[in-house]
Order: structure tokens, then C-alpha cells, then sequence
């Protein structure tokens, strides 16, 4: 067989799938091509699709602005969100329908200003999951997230959980979707299309871990933070695969192609933006599974020595789920994904006061 690329290549010779990260329709549509078997979004991938999809989707703001005249920009905002996770669902509803709802699913993310009301995220959750029979729904590795999480699970929900960077953190969401399913079995519910993930952004810790180096002036070749990320995966990976959870692993947030070459072979999902997919097409690397391959010992022992936050990421032990919300990669993420969501509702404020006097 001929593969498109080495992403399709991926797909199609290995468990490992890949889902474009963002809900652009310019840009799903390619990665399907490419072998895409998924979508997800979030505040700051909203904002992004309305800066390059303004002509597909300004029409449809004024038209909300009419229809909704007692909306506030916040009300507006999160219709305009529903509509664009659902129209990206739609475009999955083939594969999602010849896998059984194993595959072609896209998440939707919950209001980031909830992430310390477990109430609120779970309800959310249940709202947003009937939105269509494949959409999937995240909501941060919060403590309070740990909670919705299981809460969402007994409640039918598949989650997708993100903000989150840790062996800690995507060990707690394993065992809380477990305890939902338990409940759920206990009362004679059916929890055959419930089909979980978590998100680790592995990115992230990598961009966490950078800004200690340069603050605290580490001894040690920068280059090893790289590797970061794709070492406290591979941890991930490594222990779910023992305790056989129903929640597969998520890849996210890419800043170098080893985030995909090093997780080729495992059963994971790799969401990965159309800007890295192009990088990947492009290197000319040869998709051969990895997943089971150790990161350099030397490298690992460095990480180790010299970053006791990288320790709190890669060790099952490292946080209590007390410790999640204040770890340095969530403050970070959060503080960018409410930033995202102000920006949005920036440009709909536009919409409903035009043309501002200076």
C-alpha cells in the first residue's frame, strides 16, 4: 500500500491515531485525508479558528447577535462555540459510525473559569455531551477537575482531560473514570460508548521545565528538556498499560517531531495542529514504533538531578491531587486558556458594539 505521508503511514500500520488539533474546517478536512480520526478545541483554538475561518463564521455571529437580544457576550460566545464543535463533528460522523464510536469524535472544552467547581464543570459536561452522538468533553486536571471527571463518567459522559502534564495528574483521571464506570455497572448502566482519554501536554512540561532552567541558571544542555515531556509519557504509558485502564493517552501540545516519532506504536491518540502535521509530513522520518523504547538513561538521570519539578511530573507519587492546581504548567495553561477566552469574547463584543468612537 502507497501511504499519503508518514502520519498516514502511522495510522494505518500502527494502534497510534492522530486527530487535528483545532476544529478549523479548512484544516479538517486535509487531515482526514491524512489518516485524522478526531478533532478537539479549547478557548485559545476558538479564537485562533475565527482569525483564520472570519469569512465562514461572521455572518453567523451577526445573525446570533439578532436572534439572542438578551445575550451577553459571554452567552453569544459559547453558542458560537457549540456551533463550531458541531459542525466539525459532523465531518467525523463516517468514521465514527464504521468504528461503532471507537473513532471520529471531537471535544469540546468547558468554561475554564470553572476549574476549581467540580459542580459546574460535570454539568456543563452532560449539556455539552448531547450536542452530538460523538462529541467528547474536557475539562482541566484540576483537583476540583478530578472530581467532574468521575462525575461525567456516571453520568454517560466520554471526558477529555487536559491541562494536565503529569503522571500524577493522568493517573488520578484513569482511577476516576474507573470509579464512574464502577458506579455506573453497579446500577445496570450500559458503558459500552463511553470512550475516555487523557490528555498529557507534553509540550507544555517542556515549556514548564524551560523557564525554571533560565531562572534558577541549571547546569545541564538544554537540550535534554526535549525530552521531557516525552520521558513522563512514556511513564504514563508504560503504567496504564499494567493496570489496563479504559482511558487511553493523549499526546498534546507539540513543539518538537519526537512527540510523534518517540509515541509511534503505542495505543494513544496524538492531537497534533496542522502546522506540526506539516512538519512531521515533511521529515522524513519513517513511522517505526517507539513507544516501547526507553528515553537515553543519561538523559533521564539529568532531568532528575537538576529538576525537581520534572520529578513531581514523572514519578506516580510526585503531587497529591491538593498539589494540581498550583504545579507551574497548570498556572501557566490555565492563565493562557482564560486569557483565550477573554480575547474571544473580545471579538464578539465587536459584533454586538460596533464601530467604537476613539
Amino acid at each position: 500500500m502507497e501511504y499519503k505521508s508518514p502520519l498516514h503511514k502511522t495510522v494505518m500500520t500502527t494502534p497510534t491515531e492522530f486527530w487535528n488539533d483545532s476544529c478549523a474546517i479548512s484544516e479538517l478536512k486535509p487531515a482526514i485525508e491524512n489518516g485524522a480520526t478526531g478533532a478537539t478545541t479549547n478557548p485559545v483554538i476558538v479564537g485562533g479558528v475565527l482569525k483564520k475561518e472570519m469569512d465562514l463564521w461572521k455572518g453567523r455571529i451577526t445573525e446570533l447577535v439578532k436572534e439572542m437580544p438578551t445575550a451577553t457576550e459571554d452567552d453569544i460566545a459559547w453558542k458560537l462555540n457549540e456551533e463550531m464543535a458541531i459542525k466539525g463533528a459532523s465531518l467525523f460522523n463516517d468514521i465514527f459510525a464504521e468504528t461503532k464510536g471507537r473513532k471520529g469524535r471531537l471535544s469540546i472544552q468547558t468554561n475554564a473559569k470553572y476549574y476549581r467547581d467540580a459542580e459546574a464543570m460535570w454539568k456543563q459536561a452532560v449539556y455539552f455531551s448531547g450536542l452530538a452522538p460523538n462529541m467528547m468533553v474536557k475539562m482541566p486536571v484540576t483537583e476540583a477537575g478530578v472530581k467532574a471527571v468521575e462525575e461525567s463518567t456516571y453520568h454517560g459522559v466520554s471526558v477529555n482531560a487536559t491541562v494536565s502534564f503529569s503522571v500524577p495528574q493522568v493517573l488520578a483521571v484513569a482511577e476516576a473514570v474507573e470509579r464512574g464506570l464502577k458506579r455506573r455497572a453497579a446500577e445496570g448502566k450500559d458503558n459500552s460508548n463511553i470512550v475516555p482519554v487523557c490528555t498529557m501536554m507534553v509540550g507544555r512540561l517542556d515549556d514548564f521545565l524551560k523557564v525554571v532552567w533560565k531562572k534558577q541558571g541549571v547546569p545541564c544542555d538544554p537540550g535534554v528538556l526535549e525530552w521531557a515531556g516525552v520521558a513522563a509519557f512514556k511513564n504514563a504509558y508504560r503504567i496504564y498499560q499494567e493496570k489496563k485502564y479504559t482511558t487511553r493517552l493523549l499526546a498534546a501540545a507539540y513543539r518538537n517531531v519526537m512527540q510523534w516519532s518517540e509515541f509511534v506504536g503505542g495505543d494513544v491518540v496524538l492531537t497534533i495542529t496542522s502546522d506540526w502535521q506539516d512538519n512531521i509530513n515533511k521529515s522524513g522520518i519513517d513511522p517505526t514504533p517507539r513507544m516501547d523504547v526507553p528515553v537515553d538513561p543519561k538523559i533521564l538521570g539529568t532531568l532528575q538531578k537538576y529538576f525537581p519539578e520534572f520529578n513531581r511530573a514523572y514519578e506516580p507519587d510526585g503531587m497529591k491531587e491538593s498539589e494540581f492546581d498550583d504545579f507551574g504548567a497548570t498556572k501557566r495553561t490555565l492563565t493562557q486558556f482564560l486569557g483565550g477566552y477573554a480575547g474571544l469574547l473580545e471579538v464578539i463584543r465587536g459584533f454586538m458594539i460596533p464601530n467604537v468612537p476613539n
